[in-house]
């Protein structure tokens, strides 16, 4: 009798800690229904106690659609639904029988939009059998804003927002080795604002940098599909990425860039060409082999955009033979 009064005080004791921890935590039974909801959880969530104790809906606290939690697979055995649910997530094994994931959460009672760290637990009993599960959240939101800076920084020009360099020259060897597979075309732009150098010197620098802020602006609104990369090459020099497009595509965009700068109406009044700011295009398509690299296609459309430059400037001049470079 003692041991089994021990018992109930240890539980009680248990029960009232998990209610008072500072970490939002609830308990599922092995029925998946919540017993512990505390009131950390509350706070983060904005539902109280008293909705999801007894019942299976805890899922309305993160997401706007019925989906499982961590603390839900755990119950059914079903850590295979991870990679389906979470954005990351450590995987099953043998050393350890908890579960940890991160996944943006949706919390509709306080409409915010959370980036969580969860941590799911088991409770046996000295037979083996599952009692419980703990979930532990924790709020990253900050953290991984912070860290999707940062990424952004890494992949971004900083003037105009494009993909910067960098991420031109990963994107160009990805595409060129699935569109090698693929056995399809794959273009490229280079694009040069005219007579730059004369715009800087006669409007100032800070007028340059709004020059190529906007010719970035425009080009960027002309690329429209999700598999393109519109990128700062260099300067007053843009690329454009089109995989699975021929010349013809190429050319089409490449005009539509073209004309909507033009219909910015920069004044350039410096200009040798025109008495706005214009662009010269080269334009290069080839279906990657291994005959030739992802190097000869942007040689191919350097070669291009200077026969553009050399033809007047303020236009389109395209190649698609790596041939082609020996005229230039």
């Amino acid at each position: 009798m003692p041991t089994s009064r021990h018992t109930e005080s240890a539980h009680v004791f248990a029960v009232r800690l998990m209610q008072h921890l500072v970490v939002p935590t609830f308990v599922l039974n092995a029925e998946r229904r919540v017993i512990i909801w505390n009131k950390a959880c509350e706070r983060l969530t904005g539902v109280p106690a008293h909705e999801v104790i007894g019942t299976s809906d805890h899922w309305r606290a993160f997401y706007d659609q019925e989906r499982h939690c961590l603390a839900d697979l755990l119950v059914l055995g079903r850590t295979d639904a991870m990679d389906e649910l979470y954005v990351t997530h450590t995987e099953p094994s043998d050393c350890t029988n908890g579960l940890r994931a991160e996944n943006w959460c949706v919390m509709p009672q306080v409409k915010k939009r959370l980036y969580l760290a969860v941590d799911a637990g088991p409770i046996y009993d000295e037979e083996g059998n599952l009692l419980a599960v703990v979930e532990t959240l924790r709020d990253q939101t900050e953290q991984k804003l912070a860290q999707m800076a940062l990424q952004s920084l890494a992949v971004k020009d900083g003037l105009t927002g494009l993909a910067n360099r960098r991420s031109f020259d990963e994107k160009l060897e990805a595409e060129w080795l699935h569109n090698q597979r693929e056995g399809t075309p794959m273009s490229i732009l280079l694009v040069d604002v005219d007579h730059f150098k004369l715009y800087n010197d006669s409007y100032g620098h800070q007028k340059g940098d709004s020059c190529l802020k906007a010719v970035a602006a425009a080009l960027d609104e002309q690329v429209f599909r999700p598999s393109d990369l519109a990128a700062r090459y260099g300067g007053e020099e843009f690329a454009v990425i089109m995989p699975n497009t021929d010349l013809e595509g190429a050319l089409h965009v490449a005009e539509r860039i073209r004309d909507a700068v033009h219909a910015l109406n920069m004044p350039h009044g410096a200009s040798q060409t025109a008495d706005r700011v214009t662009l010269s295009i080269g334009a290069a398509s080839l279906v990657p082999s291994d005959d030739c690299t992802a190097d000869d296609l942007v040689a191919a459309a350097d070669a291009a955009l200077y026969r553009a430059k050399r033809q007047g400037r303020d236009r389109v001049v395209s190649t698609d033979r790596v041939e082609e470079l020996e005229e230039a």
